[in-house]
């Protein structure tokens, strides 16, 4: 395998992130006050990568895969990552992070009513104001009961930091010494403006928070919520990347995305997964000699008419379904082959 892979897709965590050459010039960033290292993986990442991490060990993402992962590490610029659905787009994230050590992995499910705002961070203005009220009428209602709590107005920018909470993208943006990773997912089910709105964003490496900037002067730096859950000190209301983070955006194809977009993007598509790598899936989720147990399940997942869609879902669920009711006699096994047949109905048919 070549000396230039950071990402080497063989399912064993090293210190490759470690060698990662300095950027290109021109996506070099300067943010800072550093942030702490986030957490190790969520539930999320192991039930993604399998139980213990069986897909991880198992599967070895093809060349082309690998190369384009790593270009996108290497020219600190996202990863838009299209195929069909179940072909193993966003666990893609999750093998990046668990093999290069980067911590818990971001994600932005996106719908069609999000926003960059959502992504960005959230400002709790309506509660700001009622915590406001109630400490300022409290001390009179307890003047002769007990002492009246913690003024919020006394902390830095009138905490204002306690009612802010960044997002998925704000927090991959913050000042980290290690990219973080982020899962946007379903990028294509957006609205059409989300695409444009993300460009600046993603070329600039950092965004505002026009609630902070106006407090700049006399709060120059506020503890807010990171999606982590950590509080996180930003400085002037701005949050600026160090190490741009490892963002992968997800598409089924729905939609075309704008040109600037793609300039912007190391573009990645899966093909849908041949025997091969379904059978490292099936190793993955229910263990050693799955594939060859359910070889026959495998197959008829495979056999398809042109242009039929299914999802890998579909087969775990037939093949969990087998190997959870126990079926052995001959009425049984008809039982399995019509429900295997139903559970793994394309999903472009509705009867």
């Amino acid at each position: 395998m070549s000396d230039w892979l950071i990402y080497r897709g063989a399912g064993a965590p090293h210190d490759g992130i470690e060698h990662l050459p300095p950027p290109p010039p021109w996506r070099d960033f300067d943010g800072g006050p550093l942030v702490a290292p986030p957490a190790a993986l969520d539930p999320s990442s192991e039930r993604r990568l399998g139980v213990q991490h069986r897909e991880a060990s198992h599967h070895r993402p093809g060349e082309t895969e690998r190369e384009l992962v790593n270009a996108a590490l290497y020219l600190r610029r996202p990863l838009l990552v299209t195929g069909a659905p179940g072909s193993g787009k966003s666990t893609l994230a999750h093998s990046v992070a668990y093999e290069l050590g980067l911590g818990r992995v971001l994600g932005w499910p996106v719908v069609s009513r999000s926003t960059l705002r959502d992504g960005l961070y959230d400002y709790d203005a309506i509660g700001r104001l009622q915590d406001l009220q109630i400490a300022r009428a409290a001390p009179a209602a307890a003047e002769s009961v007990a002492a009246p709590g913690p003024d919020p107005t006394d902390e830095p920018g009138g905490g204002i930091g306690r009612y802010i909470r960044l997002g998925p993208l704000g927090t991959a943006l913050l000042p980290a010494a290690r990219p973080r990773v982020l899962l946007v997912d379903e990028l294509d089910k957006s609205d059409i403006d989300l695409p444009n709105d993300l460009l600046n964003v993603l070329e600039e490496g950092e965004f505002r928070i026009p609630e902070l900037e106006r407090l700049a002067g006399s709060a120059p730096e506020v503890e807010v919520l990171s999606d982590d859950g950590a509080r996180v000190t930003v400085r002037d209301g701005r949050v600026r990347c160090r190490a741009f983070p490892f963002i992968v955006l997800t598409s089924n194809g729905e939609r075309d995305f704008p040109a600037p977009l793609l300039r912007r993007c190391i573009h990645l598509h899966i093909p849908v997964p041949d025997k091969e790598r379904l059978a490292a899936m099936v190793r993955a989720h229910f263990g050693e000699g799955a594939a060859e147990r359910y070889e026959a399940v495998i197959d008829r997942f495979l056999d398809r008419e042109p242009g039929d869609v299914r999802a890998v879902d579909q087969l775990f669920n037939a093949i969990h379904l087998t190997q959870r009711a126990g079926w052995t006699d001959e009425d049984e096994e008809e039982t399995r082959r019509r429900l295997t047949a139903e559970l793994m109905r394309p999903l472009d048919r509705t009867r």
